[in-house]
């Protein structure tokens, strides 16, 4: 065991500039592309919009198998990674004991949780599909965090250097397979030859 040494709490800090879609000229554009909305004020469409975003949030953490998002533009999905090769110190507790100890995630096998985009597995490609990325509000992360202990079975579990679309292409296959074999159950009938 190696002694702990404190961070430095009021050394400079490197932030990255935080760029707000919702501005006037987003509200302009929007009233100018739907006029029949023009009448709603710039808060109604910010609640409207946190309200969508809330509820995809609760549905990605609710199914397994995640969301597709409107437009084509992806799919978003939380996974399961195994534990974290480098270190990952428990701050809290290291201060405490004045000793590096390590977070075990004992509470879900040691599986970390991971909320994954992809835009590789949609049936049409669009122009510079590779130049985009999501990030998680800290409110989506905060959620998983909090349910993902609870969960942590259910969601797909994602290997190192393992293609995510590939996994998410399995998954959605077989879930078509199942949703066939119910419609045939439905209809079987084994005695009508």
């Amino acid at each position: 065991m190696r002694e702990y040494r404190k961070p430095n709490l009021k050394a400079p800090r490197y932030r990255s500039k935080c760029f707000d879609v919702l501005n006037k000229s987003f509200y302009d554009e929007y009233r100018e592309l739907n006029p029949k909305y023009a009448h709603l004020a710039n808060k109604q469409i910010k609640a409207i919009i946190k309200n969508i975003n809330g509820k995809i949030r609760d549905y990605v953490i609710d199914d397994r198998n995640g969301i597709e998002l409107p437009e084509q533009l992806g799919y978003i999905f939380i996974g399961s990674c195994p534990k974290p090769k480098k270190e990952n110190p428990n701050y809290h507790l290291s201060e405490k004991l004045k000793v590096v100890i390590q977070h075990r995630n004992w509470e879900s096998d040691q599986y970390l949780a991971k909320i994954f985009y992809t835009n590789s597995a949609i049936k049409y490609q669009f122009q510079f599909s590779n130049l985009w990325g999501f990030s998680p509000v800290r409110q989506f992360s905060r959620a998983v965090a909090k349910s993902y202990p609870e969960n942590y079975n259910k969601y797909l579990v994602v290997d190192d250097f393992k293609m995510i679309n590939n996994i998410f292409k399995k998954t959605s296959d077989k879930l078509i397979e199942k949703d066939i074999q119910k419609e045939v159950l439905k209809t079987y009938n084994e005695f009508d030859l």
